[in-house]
């Protein structure tokens, strides 16, 4: 890979590819182009460093997949960008091995994305694309950089800029109206703001609304405030993680979902959050256990509130409260919460870079206006020219922003570039079968036959 500073990056020098956005995904992908010989990419990321999700990283928070499902494992088990050089290098290997665990905390995960983006040359921080043109068969990409304005130019994108924090419509009048409101995002920057009231209500259904609950809930009697928490769900689901279900997480399930006309495709990821936005079990069954240990002084002063939907939100400055406006799914009831803090635990949502705004007739579009991403993970109106990571939900599937299938994605985007597979790209991996099988021949038919006619 070149390892051009902005310095020495000159008008004329075209990249193979510029990579914009540095989380997990595209950072994986600079770790695995690094050694290879010849290709020539740059990743440009507007932020000073790397901090992936610092306003969750609570002390006991893990991620949902093994180490295996780091940067560069699954594509090159053999990368000194691993997760287990990692450990090596900074003296903790023997530590995680006695540990017998199999996943790492999130902000152990954070220290390891750090720590391999501090030896990549290509990646660049405080890099800040504002404008990009398309001509010629080059994207001319605008920067603001460390050095002031710059202009770089690559033959491919690869675009990585990530999902950002969702906030439903009928909250997003309280977010500018002055009260203690704030998504999830920010939750560890304003935690003691929030102990300081009276009551919080945290709205959201997974994982992050799990943990910061599970948090506060271990804190109510010491600060005395109520603890509400709301969700649309019939229930809190938990994360479904059995093995066969895992083999969801394939590229066949890839090519199966991919193949689906958009109507089913977009009907499919309505009804499988529970395989990428569910609750770990085990902190589902602590935080009825903690509920269960706290009761035992006397009720605790807290509200689940299932198949709940916010559907308005008005803040009193007079009384120092939020009103939260609420709709029960099953029951068609309609009933208000008062709170002074609201934690909006809503996920986060791909939002389409500006950008993009001078290129936009060399991107490929669905009926809907989305982006028509083909299999290989390419956007373009020509084959292999603009390259999404996380971008891609509506076509292929709640694999999507897996940790575990980045590797692979990054292996496929890395062979279209190169026209040839340096990291294997794996094609069958599961034991079940997604589709309908395909018809037999009528000698396949008739050998099967024959074999079944033979005694044991």
């Amino acid at each position: 890979m070149s390892t051009a500073s902005f310095s020495t990056s000159g008008a004329g020098h075209v990249y193979d590819f510029a990579g914009i956005g540095v989380g997990p995904f595209n950072l994986g992908l600079a770790a695995l182009s690094e050694p290879i010989e010849g290709l020539d990419g740059v990743f440009l990321e507007r932020r000073e460093s790397f901090d992936w999700h610092p306003g969750m990283m609570l002390e006991p928070a893990h991620l949902q997949v093994p180490f295996m499902a780091d940067l560069v494992t699954l594509a090159d088990p053999t990368s000194p960008y691993s997760f287990l050089n990692f450990l090596k290098q900074t003296g903790r290997l023997y530590r995680f091995y006695i540990r017998e665990n199999f996943y790492p905390l999130r902000a152990e995960y954070n220290q390891y994305c750090q720590w391999v983006a501090g030896q990549l040359p290509s990646v660049r921080f405080g890099a800040d694309v504002t404008d990009v043109t398309y001509d010629g068969g080059v994207y001319t990409l605008s920067v603001d950089g460390p050095a002031g304005p710059e202009v770089l130019r690559a033959r491919r994108l690869v675009l990585g800029t990530g999902t950002s924090p969702y906030v439903p419509e009928a909250c997003r009048g309280i977010l500018a109206a002055g009260g203690p409101v704030l998504h999830n995002a920010e939750y560890l920057a304003r935690k003691s703001e929030l102990q300081q009231r009276r009551s919080i209500t945290i709205v959201g259904s997974g994982q992050s609304a799990a943990e910061i609950y599970y948090e506060l809930l271990q804190d109510i009697d010491v600060h005395g405030y109520q603890l509400n928490w709301v969700t649309r769900s019939g229930r809190f689901f938990p994360l479904e993680y059995t093995k066969l279900t895992l083999e969801m997480t394939s590229p066949e399930y890839v090519d199966y979902f991919h193949g689906l006309p958009q109507e089913q495709r977009d009907g499919l990821i309505k009804s499988q959050k529970n395989l990428y936005k569910g609750i770990n079990s085990e902190l589902i069954d602590a935080i009825y256990d903690l509920l269960y240990t706290k009761s035992l002084s006397g009720m605790v002063d807290t509200r689940l509130l299932t198949h709940s939907t916010v559907t308005g939100a008005d803040w009193n400055a007079s009384t120092g409260s939020h009103t939260l406006e609420l709709s029960h799914g099953e029951q068609g009831a309609d009933y208000s919460l008062d709170t002074e803090a609201v934690v909006l635990a809503t996920g986060y949502a791909y939002r389409e870079p500006a950008f993009l705004a001078g290129v936009q007739d060399r991107i490929a579009r669905d009926s809907a206006g989305r982006f028509a991403v083909q299999r290989n993970y390419s956007t373009g109106v020509e084959p292999g020219e603009i390259f999404v990571q996380n971008a891609e939900l509506h076509t292929h599937g709640f694999v999507t922003p897996d940790l575990g299938m980045a590797a692979y994605r990054n292996s496929c985007i890395l062979r279209d570039i190169l026209g040839r597979e340096v990291y294997p790209v794996e094609r069958s991996i599961a034991f079940q079968e997604f589709g309908a099988p395909a018809v037999l021949a009528p000698a396949d038919a008739a050998g099967l036959a024959a074999d079944a006619e033979v005694p044991a």
